[in-house]
């Protein structure tokens, strides 16, 4: 029996999640699978309780990457695995992440190999996560991170919904970061799994890559105004507005981030000076 539950957050994609969900139940042991509907217009959710180790929870309005939060609170197993409606698991990962976190109690996530298309290109990210400037401790699976993709990370349950899971406020990019910060600082580990593979083939409805740079810069200016100390905060607006010279769709990125800004700062936590410096380490 899988001691882990795969989530999936999916709007209107039903054709792409049926090939998910198709390799999801190929998988031995199979996994539970919980589907959250983010407000799909299509067939989503009629798809989706096709399969039958599938529940499907379904929301009336889109709630982002935080929708994930409502499958890992529904979800009766130790571990989590998240896909998106365009990615799945290799056949052994699951297993072979359980065994990590059994024997690793303080690994709170692991992200692992993202491979990419027909071809199985590896994601940028990848090699980055491979070659952690943190490092491997003796006690750790792998190298520490501070960073993953949500398509490609399995959480610990418990430490998930300890640091409050992904952040509403952030709806959508970059939200991965915020969670990483959040488990650090409360104990966790963090680390990359080379034979843990999540295979992604991007969606072909996806978001133009102007929206997508808007909503992460977005995002990683409310990241820093919770989290990083004034410095950083000031470093990242002076790097915004001279950015914004040469693309000015951004300033509607810092318009975006100021509204939230009251909602932010009631949320501000500075990270612990050594997380911090991890933090800066990584941004080198």
């Amino acid at each position: 029996m899988s001691r882990t539950t795969v989530v999936v957050a999916t709007r209107n994609r039903a054709d792409e999640l049926a090939r998910t969900l198709a390799h999801l139940s190929t998988m031995d042991p199979s996994p539970p699978v919980i589907v959250l509907d983010n407000g799909s217009a299509d067939h989503t959710a009629e798809l989706a309780a096709s399969f039958e180790q599938v529940r499907v929870i379904r929301s009336p309005r889109n709630h982002g990457a935080a929708a994930r939060n409502q499958g890992v609170i529904a979800a009766r197993t130790p571990y989590v695995a998240f896909s998106d409606d365009d990615s799945w698991w290799a056949p052994d990962a699951l297993p072979r992440a359980e065994k990590l976190f059994a024997a690793h109690p303080r690994l709170g996530l692991l992200t692992g190999r993202t491979l990419v298309g027909p071809e199985e290109r590896e994601d940028p990210i990848t090699p980055a996560l491979a070659h952690s400037p943190l490092g491997t401790p003796p006690d750790a699976p792998g190298p520490l991170v501070l960073g993953f993709l949500a398509c490609s990370a399995i959480v610990r349950r418990s430490a998930f919904l300890q640091v409050g899971g992904f952040s509403p406020m952030l709806h959508f990019g970059a939200e991965e970061q915020l969670l990483s910060y959040d488990l650090a600082a409360a104990g966790w580990q963090l680390c990359y799994a080379e034979d843990v593979v999540a295979h992604h083939h991007p969606s072909s409805s996806r978001p133009s890559p102007g929206w997508r740079r808007r909503a992460e810069t977005r995002n990683h200016l409310l990241i820093g105004w919770q989290r990083r100390p004034a410095d950083v905060c000031a470093n990242q607006l002076r790097q915004l507005l001279a950015r914004a010279r040469r693309e000015p769709g951004l300033l509607a990125a810092l318009a975006a981030a100021a509204i939230r800004l009251p909602h932010a700062l009631a949320r501000r936590r500075v990270l612990p000076a050594a997380i911090e410096r991890q933090a800066r380490l990584t941004e080198g």
